[in-house]
């Protein structure tokens, strides 16, 4: 008879398993999912803003229900980039050169994930910065700098795996559209902070 197939559920863990899997390079876990675990650290900074923020501003409640959204979502993407990731780990093995190629796009689509939806979390803690009160702002700077630090882990690993790519485009691509959104979204962080610092 077969031995069971055991399949982890990372996101069930403690942020001290977690951490410690993520500390072992024979683990299933990379920069992808540790990216998503930060994350969801800043989207419950957010949230927190949020909740101590004016419930009745339309805005406001906007806000908290898809800082909620994107909490619940990165933590979910902590498993999902060990899935993303799988393909690459089995044509590795088997040293085949054209799936090793084709595995190297889902290898980073979680990485690429979190650089977009941390890009919307910082462009949400800026809207938020005009309506929270002065006490909640420092959770606000907080959301931005952790938000920051993931996306820029995410794209360093993103430009990694693509510099492993023969494909110039690929290369190019991945390269130049992530060096734009963190200077982007670098910029728009520093709003944020100087709101923080004014408030604080």
């Amino acid at each position: 008879m077969a031995e069971p197939i055991k399949i982890e559920v990372f996101k069930l863990k403690t942020a001290g398993e977690i951490t410690l899997a993520l500390s072992d390079p024979e683990t299933k876990l990379d920069t992808g999912s540790g990216a998503a675990l930060s994350a969801a650290v800043a989207a419950s900074l957010l949230c927190r803003a949020a909740a101590m923020s004016d419930k009745e501003n339309e805005r406001v409640d906007y806000i908290s229900r898809n800082a909620v959204i994107v909490r619940n979502y990165m933590i979910h993407l902590i498993d999902e980039d060990v899935k993303g990731r799988a393909p690459l780990k089995r044509a590795l093995k088997e040293g085949d050169e054209r799936k090793i190629e084709a595995a190297r796009h889902p290898a980073i689509s979680i990485s690429s994930e979190i650089v977009n939806m941390m890009s919307q979390t910082i462009e949400m803690a800026k809207e938020l910065s005009a309506l929270c009160p002065k006490e909640a702002m420092h959770y606000l700077g907080e959301c931005v700098e952790i938000a920051l630090g993931a996306m820029k882990a995410a794209r360093i690993y993103i430009v990694n795996m693509a510099d492993q790519c023969s494909d110039d485009t690929f290369r190019f691509i991945n390269r130049r559209e992530n060096e734009i959104m963190i200077e982007k979204f670098s910029a728009l962080a520093e709003e944020v902070f100087a709101a923080v610092e004014a408030a604080i």
